[in-house]
């Protein structure tokens, strides 16, 4: 696999240099810095009175740094991940999971291609290469198409500024950990008031972890991206990017039967924004993106081939999905009114071939599905008094799907809309209360992944999912006290279920998805305390709950109650913590249910697990950060984990566990 290590490989000795540089040392050095702490529980910089999070994807999380977006979403109150082993996981947001979950990266939609989901949207996004991390929770934004039912989730990266005074900037890091575990990072940008262009590049691989028993699981793998950007601002109004990427990896999957041995995407997009056009337009922005993903899954490359589910030589299988998105939104504002309205359109095709070994390197590409989509979207906002505000919106998209195995299409009109209302009940506590509404049409994974439920072989054997969720949640803070909560409640009529039978070949299980109605329900809140002008502490915990009131069981695939602790002492020069993180039995199981990778066994145990961190200013803009996660060398399983694949020695119903005690280092370092 072909990787651009030319920027990336000298990168640990180039942090080193720069830190001991005598060069380096100014008057400026000897300034007093606070040191942002490591993130565990990222609840922060909160927007629409607690609804919308911000974090901010630069900074270390614990546990170790995350290799993906779905690693790194984790450290968010109310996420989870499926894993697969020790890269890719696919996430879960107040037990939703896929197309429920809206992942975008500066605004576009990038899908996978693998029918199992290897290659999920999150695995394909290096997080410490973004500015900010931007979730949305609960079905409560119009502006992007076919918005999350379950959250909305944004990657940026902001446009650069600089200056003739200073026309470049940088930041790099490097960090190193247990089983080989080796990341690299550089983000570097030149220009001047009126032109730039940015480089964001990394590589990252890992060999297999131990449990905490000590026993191998197999979850080695090793990734590259690389991206570049060429900005134009020929004033503070105007602003046009265009922007390139490319990237690659594989990764050992000790839940699955098949290892990626091919991640390949490319991209291209072209961004415009316009500002303060009249006292009323605030903001034009048009931006146009493509991507192609190719995606490799073997049982043979990675691993020695053991003949396994059906499966008795060796095979591969290569897809591939080429999406076009587009979209344009205004900003009006006039009075305590402000509009944000808009279309948007997305194209993707979805193609396929197989052989045994290499074999279908010398095969045609065959397209088995096209989806297309148009939306029109408005998003209205009223401020009618100074503590309180009015935020509405509602968009109508209309898709096509062609199935071209069997030529036949599905056409549908998607509405949805939510109102909400946001007020400062006092200078200490903010508020927020909506409801919104959402239709979603199966997606990809829903329709071509499973076999029908029914006997007929109509496109239309499920119906659209249509989703009514009341959210509402506070903020306070006083003095050295702070707290918040955001709790739901959402009713689902059609919600998509994926349920695996032994009905396949020799008895293979095989999924198949059906329409039921459920209630969903659950809360996330969190407490935080500065007990002295050093040592602060918070609390958090999370608990998301379902009901199939068609089939009065439980939903599955949802994540138990979980709670975080944090205790930090903080000085300007460094800071040290501990994470202790604990996770209930979970009881509330339907066998043999669940989604497009994962289903319920059994009921799973708790656990706890116990993470030191800390982190030092070396020099201005040189920080070095340290963590030991697991402590304990816990041997622990996560309820969302999949089963181990029996081609690695595991039993029918035995899930792969976790890493055991893990070390890690990390040197950053802007310039």
């Amino acid at each position: 696999m072909a990787q651009p290590k030319l920027f990336l490989q000298p990168l640990s000795a180039a942090i080193c240099v720069a830190c001991y540089s005598a060069t380096a040392v100014s008057a400026e050095v000897e300034t007093t810095q606070f040191l942002a702490p490591i993130v565990v529980t990222a609840q922060q910089g909160n927007d629409a009175n607690g609804l919308i999070v911000h974090a901010d994807p630069k900074q270390p999380t614990q546990p170790i740094p995350a290799v993906d977006g779905a690693a790194y979403l984790q450290s968010i109150v109310g996420f989870n991940q499926i894993k697969n082993g020790g890269a890719n996981g696919d996430v879960t947001f107040r037990g939703m999971f896929g197309s429920r979950i809206k992942i975008l990266t500066d605004g576009t939609e990038n899908l996978g291609a693998c029918p199992s989901r290897m290659d999920n949207p999150a695995s394909y996004i290096s997080p410490e290469s973004y500015d900010k991390i931007t979730v949305v929770k609960g079905p409560q934004t119009v502006q992007y198409a076919h918005t999350g039912s379950a959250a909305t989730v944004i990657f940026e990266r902001e446009p650069e500024k600089l200056s003739s005074a200073k026309p470049y900037r940088g930041q790099a890091s490097v960090m190193m950990g247990s089983y080989g575990r080796l990341d690299q990072n550089i983000e570097t940008a030149v220009g001047d008031e009126s032109k730039y262009a940015r480089l964001n590049a990394n590589r990252s691989v890992s060999d297999s972890y131990q449990d905490g028993a000590g026993n191998r699981v197999p979850s080695d793998w090793e990734k590259w991206n690389a991206d570049l950007a060429l900005g134009w601002t020929p004033n503070a109004d105007t602003w046009v990017e265009l922007k390139g990427g490319k990237s690659d990896g594989e990764a050992v999957y000790a839940g699955r039967t098949m290892d990626g041995s091919k991640f390949a995407r490319e991209s291209l997009g072209l961004h415009v924004e316009k500002k303060n056009i009249s006292e009323v337009i605030q903001k034009v922005e048009a931006q146009v993106d493509y991507s192609y993903n190719d995606h490799v899954m073997d049982n043979f490359s990675l691993r020695k081939f053991t003949p396994v589910d059906g499966m008795s030589m060796p095979m591969a299988s290569n897809v591939a999905r080429r999406t076009l998105n587009s979209r344009v939104a205004i900003t009006t504002e006039w009075d305590n009114w402000s509009l944000v309205s808009g279309v948007d359109a997305q194209n993707n095709k979805h193609s396929a071939r197989k052989g045994m070994v290499n074999t279908y390197k010398d095969k045609p590409r065959v397209t088995d599905m096209d989806f297309e989509s148009y939306g029109a979207f408005g998003e209205l906002s009223y401020q009618f008094s100074d503590q309180n505000k009015l935020v509405t919106g509602a968009r109508i998209d209309q898709t096509q799907i062609d199935n071209l195995k069997t030529d036949t299409e599905r056409k549908e009109t998607l509405p949805s809309g939510f109102f909400r209302l946001e007020s400062q009940l006092t200078d200490q506590l903010k508020s927020y209360a909506g409801l919104g509404y959402v239709e979603r049409v199966p997606d990809y994974w829903e329709l071509f992944s499973t076999q029908y439920y029914q006997t007929g072989t109509t496109f239309d054997h499920l119906d659209n999912e249509k989703t009514t969720q009341f959210d509402a949640g506070y903020q306070y803070e006083q003095g050295a006290f702070k707290s918040w909560a955001s709790v739901y409640v959402g009713l689902i009529q059609d919600y998509i279920l994926v349920a695996y039978t032994p009905t396949g070949k020799m008895g293979k299980l095989e999924a198949k998805s059906r329409n039921v109605d459920a209630t969903i329900a659950g809360a996330e809140a969190g407490i935080g305390y500065q007990l002295t002008d050093q040592i602060q502490a918070d609390v958090s915990a999370m608990y998301a709950w379902g009901e199939n009131t068609t089939d009065h069981s439980a939903l599955p695939q949802i994540a138990p109650l979980e709670g975080r602790f944090n205790l930090r002492y903080v000085q300007d020069k460094y800071n040290v913590g501990f994470l202790w993180r604990v996770v209930a039995a979970q009881d509330r199981t339907s066998y043999r249910e669940g989604n497009i990778i994962g289903y319920d066994v059994e009921d799973s145990k708790g656990f706890g697990t116990l993470s030191l961190n800390g982190t030092y200013n070396l020099q201005k803009g040189v920080d070095l950060s340290v963590g030991v996660d697991n402590v304990f060398d816990k041997n622990y399983a996560e309820h969302l984990n999949k089963l181990g694949s029996s081609g690695f020695g595991y039993a029918a119903t035995e899930q792969f566990n976790n890493i055991g005690r893990n070390y890690w280092a990390r040197i950053s370092m802007k310039f």
